[in-house]
């Protein structure tokens, strides 16, 4: 719905025609004791920032629209299937403003923050995997990050502040609390699934990748051609940064600082990652740094934004492929395992039943080894086992310079 001064009624009406909208209703109206024209419009999705990019010049001029998708049947009656799946994205400017909507007040955003922590920390601690996907509903983590990637895409200063300001708020209020939580309750060691989620993958990078696309696409996407849900993109935001946080709490509280470091490194990397995902689709999707109605653009501040996350997520993936295994224990025990399996499948006499390797993390950064657990089918005397665990732990030192520890179970 667009007000405007009656002497400008005319130029509007053409100029909106010729940006592809349709004039439902043309009322007279009065604003401030003048006479004004009241026009309800149709616009496509993409074509929203056009009109109110050609009728900056006029004013005053007061405008309203839902972005909401609208099942309009016009004539003639045989285009109306074609009109129902012709379903468009939605226009630069209603995925900033759309993206600005999802800021919400600090006392219910840190309060989600807060729950999120609590209940990280009990799944972690009681290692019930299902209170940490509740975790991951429940944290507010991506707001933040797909506005820090609108920001990014438009070169603003300020909304960039303010993102990350939030970032560090939500993060740090889930650090403290699970960081707290551990000291009243005493804990002392790291429980099994602390460790499993604390490694990393050569993949690692995926994640943040993907969570980047799915919600920047969720705020691109019209109402009606997406079958995802805001709350599901926004879990999976959550899956990459609300367990990170949860461990660097507690890593701190039990003095292992192993799983504070590969945590902030998760972390840091998760952040960038989204960030740059998110920009590429919002830049696909048409977003510039100047644009209608949005004057704080600066394309100076975009480029430098991009190239401290292109430069940072270089920066994290050098550094985890210089430091093995610390940043990739999860992707070397499947290789170790690997490896193992095919040693034995040349051996007569035993057959392997299964193989599991898992890396520790109870000696101090750097000195974990790796815990092999071999089931094999066949008899084995004691020596045998004896000298096939310490073939195979040299074998692992040797091909991945890590310490293995093997322990075998023969099952005549």
């Amino acid at each position: 719905m667009i007000s405007i001064p009656q002497d400008h009624a005319d130029r509007a009406r053409t100029l909106v025609r010729e940006c592809g909208a349709s004039l439902f209703a043309d009322l007279a109206s009065r604003v401030d004791e003048r006479d004004c024209r009241l026009l309800v419009l149709e616009v496509p999705n993409g074509r929203v920032e056009d009109i109110f990019a050609r009728l900056e010049e006029v004013e005053p001029l007061r405008a309203s629209f839902i972005p909401q998708g609208i099942m309009s049947l016009r004539p003639p009656a045989d285009e109306a299937e074609q009109a129902m799946t012709d379903i468009q994205p939605r226009s630069p400017l209603e995925i900033f403003l759309g993206g600005l909507q999802s800021i919400g007040s600090w006392t219910g955003f840190l309060g989600y923050s807060a729950v999120a922590g609590v209940i990280v920390w009990v799944g972690l601690f009681t290692e019930s995997v299902f209170l940490l996907v509740a975790a991951m509903l429940i944290a507010p983590f991506a707001g933040p990050a797909m506005t820090a990637a609108l920001a990014t895409a438009r070169g603003d200063r300020r909304l960039l502040g303010r993102s990350l300001v939030r970032y560090v708020g939500a993060l740090g209020t889930s650090i403290v609390i699970a960081f707290a939580l551990s000291m009243v309750f005493d804990q002392q060691i790291a429980t099994g699934l602390m460790v499993q989620t604390s490694q990393r993958s050569t993949v690692s990078f995926l994640l943040p990748l993907a969570a980047g696309v799915a919600g920047a696409l969720n705020l691109a996407q019209s109402e009606r051609s997406s079958l995802v849900s805001g709350a599901a993109t926004g879990m999976l935001i959550a899956a990459a940064l609300a367990p990170p946080a949860g461990l660097v709490g507690m890593g701190l509280a039990i003095g292992q600082t192993d799983l504070v470091i590969s945590s902030l490194w998760a972390l840091a990397i998760q952040i960038v990652g989204i960030n740059l995902a998110g920009f590429a689709v919002f830049r696909l999707h048409g977003m510039k740094t100047e644009g209608a109605r949005y004057p704080r653009g600066r394309p100076g501040l975009s480029l430098l934004s991009l190239a401290v996350s292109i430069g940072a997520l270089a920066a994290l993936l050098a550094l985890q492929f210089a430091e093995v295994p610390q940043y990739q224990q999860s992707s070397i025990a499947q290789r170790i395992s690997a490896a193992v399996k095919d040693d034995l499948s040349g051996r007569g006499g035993v057959t392997l039943v299964s193989v599991d390797s898992q890396f520790s993390r109870a000696r101090p950064q750097g000195q974990n080894p790796v815990w092999v657990t071999l089931h094999l089918h066949g008899d084995l005397s004691e020596g045998a086992r004896e000298d096939l665990a310490r073939e195979l732990s040299r074998k692992v030192e040797r091909e991945f310079g890590v310490e293995a520890l093997i322990e075998i179970t023969a099952l005549p």
